[in-house]
C-alpha cells in the first residue's frame, strides 16, 4: 500500500525509519541480556553459599578442608605410591624428571627412583646415627671412585747468603688415594594384600626399612671394612708403635696391661694417645669408641682426683674427653688383649666417605610371592686419606 493509498485510508503516521527499527530492537536485546545476567549472578550466589556449607560441615565432621595451592612434586609422589603398591608405572610416564623432583634420570634398566620425600628421610637417618660419617669428610660424586691428593711432604728450603749460590731444595711428594665406590642395598619385603591397604604408609615404611639395613652395613664398614666389596675401614691398615710410624700405616700407644687399662694410672695412656697425634691434627680432634670402653674410660680420674671425662653442659652437645668430643660408634672393639679400642684424631682430614647422591629402588613381585620385593640399591666408599690423622690405643703392655 502506498503513502497516498494510506492516508486515503485515514493512517497520517509516518512508516518507522530503518534506523528506529534496529534502535527498537537493540533495546529490546539488552533488556532481556539485563534479565539473564541478574539471573545468573544469583544462580552463583546460590551455588557459592552451598559450597561455603559444604566446607563448614567438612570442617566439622574433622576431615581436613580442600588446598587451593598444589605442591610440585604431588604427581610424582602419587606415581611413586602406585608403583610401590601394585607396580604401576603409568604415572612415571609423561612426568619431567628435574632436579627438585627426583634425585636423578630414570634407569634404562627399569630402576625408579625414590620420591623426594623418601629419599631425605633416609639421608636424615643416616647422618643421625652414630656412624663415622659424623665427623668424617663425606663428598658426593658422580663416577665410580673418588681420587684424594695428599701432599706429605714440604718444600725443601735453606739459609742464603748474597754470594753464595743456591743449591736446589727438595720437591714435595704428592701421592694419588684412590676410594673406589661399593654398592650397598637391601632388599625389604611386605604382602601384597598389606600393600593393598590404604591405611599403610608404605614408604614410611620402606624407608625405615631401608635406612636401618644401611645404617648398620655403613657403620660396621667404616670401622672394620676390608675393601673387598665394602669400604675400607679404619681398622684395616697396619698398625706400628707410634715411634716407629711412617705413611701408609696407623700409629698406636699401648694402654700398659695386656688384657685391660692399667691398674696404676690407667688415665696415662689416654693422655699419651692425646699428644701422640701432630698439633696440626689436635685442634680438631675426636674420640671414637663403643659403649663398654666408655663405661671404662668414665671412671679414670687424673693425679688429682678429676675425673677426665664431662659431660656437655649444654643439651644434645656431645660428652667430652680430655676436652675432645667423643663419638660412640658400636662397631668398635671392645678392650682385650691386642684390640684396638679407641681411636683419636682429626677425621674429618683422616677418612674420606664418597657416594653417590641417587638411591634407586626395583620393585619385584615374582620372586617372592606372594610377597613384594624391594631392591634398594646406593654407591658409597671410604677408606683412609691421611695416615698421620689417626692414632689408635692399643691393649698391650708396648
Amino acid at each position: 500500500m502506498t503513502e497516498r493509498e494510506a492516508r486515503a485510508g485515514g493512517d497520517m503516521s509516518p512508516a518507522p525509519t530503518p534506523a528506529a527499527q534496529v534502535k527498537t530492537a537493540m533495546t529490546g536485546f539488552l533488556k532481556e541480556f539485563s534479565s539473564f545476567q541478574a539471573e545468573v549472578k544469583q544462580s552463583l550466589q546460590h551455588q557459592e553459599e552451598r559450597l561455603t556449607m559444604l566446607q563448614k560441615k567438612t570442617t566439622t565432621w574433622g576431615r581436613p578442608a580442600l588446598s587451593a595451592a598444589v605442591e610440585e612434586n604431588a604427581p610424582h609422589q602419587k606415581a611413586f605410591n602406585a608403583y610401590l603398591r601394585s607396580g604401576d608405572d603409568e604415572g612415571f610416564r609423561g612426568l619431567m624428571l628435574e632436579g627438585k623432583a627426583m634425585s636423578t634420570a630414570v634407569a634404562a634398566d627399569g630402576g625408579y627412583l625414590v620420591s623426594p620425600q623418601t629419599a631425605d628421610q633416609i639421608r636424615s637417618m643416616l647422618v643421625s646415627t652414630s656412624s663415622l660419617r659424623a665427623v668424617a669428610n663425606v663428598v658426593q660424586v658422580e663416577a665410580t671412585s673418588f681420587d684424594v691428593l695428599i701432599d706429605r711432604s714440604e718444600v725443601g728450603s735453606g739459609w742464603a747468603t748474597e754470594t753464595t749460590a743456591a743449591a736446589e731444595t727438595a720437591t714435595p711428594a704428592i701421592e694419588r688415594i684412590s676410594i673406589r665406590l661399593h654398592e650397598l642395598s637391601a632388599m625389604p619385603k611386605a604382602s601384597q594384600r598389606l600393600l593393598d591397604d590404604s591405611a599403610f604408609d608404605v614408604e614410611g615404611w620402606l624407608a625405615g626399612k631401608i635406612a636401618t639395613r644401611f645404617i648398620r652395613a655403613e657403620a660396621a664398614a667404616f670401622i672394620n671394612g676390608d675393601g673387598v666389596d665394602k669400604p675400607k675401614g679404619i681398622l684395616l691398615p697396619t698398625k706400628v708403635a707410634n715411634a716407629s710410624w711412617s705413611w701408609g700405616n696407623l700409629g698406636y700407644v699401648p694402654t700398659g696391661a695386656a688384657a685391660d687399662f692399667a691398674t696404676t694410672n690407667p688415665a696415662d695412656c689416654i693422655i699419651n694417645l692425646v699428644y701422640a697425634l701432630g698439633a696440626d691434627y689436635r685442634a680438631n680432634g675426636n674420640f671414637v669408641m663403643n659403649s663398654k670402653t666408655a663405661g671404662a674410660v668414665r671412671k679414670m680420674k687424673d693425679a688429682d682426683g678429676r675425673f677426665l671425662w664431662s659431660d656437655g653442659l649444654a643439651a644434645g652437645e656431645p660428652a667430652r674427653l680430655m676436652g675432645y668430643p667423643v663419638l660412640i660408634c658400636e662397631d668398635m672393639p671392645d678392650v682385650g688383649a691386642n684390640s684396638f679400642p679407641v681411636a683419636f684424631g682429626d677425621f674429618n682430614a683422616g677418612y674420606t666417605i664418597a657416594e653417590r647422591p641417587d638411591l634407586r629402588i626395583l620393585r619385584d613381585p615374582f620372586s617372592a610371592k606372594p610377597h613384594v620385593l624391594f631392591y634398594a640399591s646406593k654407591r658409597v666408599g671410604g677408606d683412609i686419606a691421611d695416615y698421620a690423622a689417626i692414632k689408635l690405643l692399643r691393649v698391650a703392655t708396648s
